[in-house]
């Protein structure tokens, strides 16, 4: 996974490895792949400083966070596959 803006200072790297296979999602059935919402949500959870950029305080993706899955853009609950990129919430003018 590519990352970028302040995600970087949250990981202290560029890129990062996150494989999540069907069934590793919370209430998932065993053969369902993972979804973008899913993927952001686990790397959140494995990169606590970088919650505040990805998710609201209700625990829910914020609508400026953008993924693309081999350079397309794709929604939460779309299925993630391929090689991510994570863009946070951007602030400002």
């Amino acid at each position: 996974m590519t990352l970028y803006g302040p995600l970087r200072g949250a990981t202290g790297t560029k890129t990062v490895e996150l494989t999540l296979t069907p069934g590793d999602e919370e209430g998932s059935e065993s053969n369902t792949p993972p979804t973008v919402g899913d993927v952001v949500r686990a790397f959140a959870d494995r990169y606590p400083r970088s919650r505040d950029q990805l998710l609201t305080e209700d625990g829910e993706i914020r609508p400026s966070v953008r993924v693309l899955c081999d350079g397309e853009k794709r929604e939460r609950s779309e299925p993630a596959s391929g090689e991510l990129s994570l863009f946070p919430a951007m602030r400002g003018g």
